[in-house]
């Protein structure tokens, strides 16, 4: 009998922890419902969507022909084009000269305005200003420095050189058209990841490097034992980031080269706009889409492991 009552206690006891439960997770996912909606329909909605219209022949505009499943057929024919490979190559090559030049010039820049400056506010907005200004009239200005043979950089280069540099064709010849590129894209764009750089010199507690001081640690040693581990999280926030916004390089390309010279700039996002838009092959280029989406996530998730396993 005492046994029956000490079960049936332990049971009234339990069911307001069950109710709690419940409530907590009731409450968790409602403030998660928001998030998940959108998520939903900007990024997995969009995705299910392009696969389905890569398994097909569905053009830009309609035409009296129906659309017809052509499964696999679009994804056999883009491994197929050299275009594709040569444009896959071309935005590998930026992607690997893009990371150190934008990454490191935003974390110089970020230690640099972090240390106690005159007008430091002022000059973080100035550095900060060609990352909010549009591509568009950034090419554009960039496009007249780079002009052949009487643009600016030529005239500078054949200045300091006393003549010996002849002018460079910077955006027509193909050794220099993409590393032209870089550069453009490396200045608009450093200003981002030196905020986020910023965020992450200021979330580091000051109390460590106080308490590095006393035990004697000189400048270099508080930054690689207290500046550098302290900045994990944000390495890789900044390094997975650049990755997806390199891959994703166009807008440069469509102003300035078109692809050109000799397909020497051609990447898979203009491939593919061009595919869809162009050539009016709309499936072609959903499956152009499908593609640069997995090579990416699969890159990005290269980098996170790596970097966990180095400890970065």
């Amino acid at each position: 009998m005492v046994m029956q009552q000490s079960i049936s206690s332990a049971s009234v006891r339990k069911a307001p922890a069950r109710r709690h439960d419940r409530g907590r997770l009731m409450q968790e996912a409602a403030m998660l419902a928001p998030a998940m909606i959108l998520l939903t329909l900007f990024l997995i909605l969009p995705f299910l969507l392009s696969f389905w219209t890569a398994m097909t022949n569905q053009p830009l505009v309609p035409r009296p022909t129906p659309v017809r499943f052509v499964w696999f057929n679009n994804f056999i024919r883009i491994f197929q084009d050299d275009l594709f490979w040569t444009a896959l190559w071309n935005v590998s090559r930026f992607t690997f000269w893009i990371i150190p030049a934008q990454c490191g010039l935003a974390f110089v820049t970020a230690l640099l305005l972090n240390q106690k400056l005159p007008f430091r506010n002022l000059l973080r907005g100035m550095f900060f200003l060609p990352a909010i200004t549009s591509m568009v009239v950034v090419c554009v200005i960039w496009g007249t420095l780079f002009q052949y043979p009487t643009g600016p950089f030529n005239q500078i280069l054949g200045f300091l050189s006393g003549g010996a540099i002849q002018p460079i064709d910077w955006l027509g010849d193909p050794q220099w058209a993409m590393f032209s590129l870089v550069l453009l894209s490396a200045w608009q764009a450093y200003g981002f990841q030196m905020i986020v750089y910023l965020a992450g010199l200021q979330g580091i507690p000051d109390e460590l490097y106080d308490a590095a001081k006393i035990d004697g640690a000189n400048a270099l040693r508080r930054f690689w034992h207290v500046t550098m581990p302290g900045l994990r999280p944000t390495h890789v926030f900044v390094l997975v980031i650049t990755t997806i916004q390199a891959f994703k390089l166009y807008t440069q390309v469509a102003i300035l080269t078109q692809g050109g010279p000799k397909s020497s700039t051609e990447t898979v996002v203009h491939y593919m706009v061009r595919s869809g838009f162009e050539e009016q092959k709309m499936g072609y280029a959903s499956a152009v889409s499908v593609i640069l989406f997995v090579i990416v996530l699969i890159i990005a998730l290269i980098q996170r492991q790596l970097l966990r396993r180095f400890d970065v």
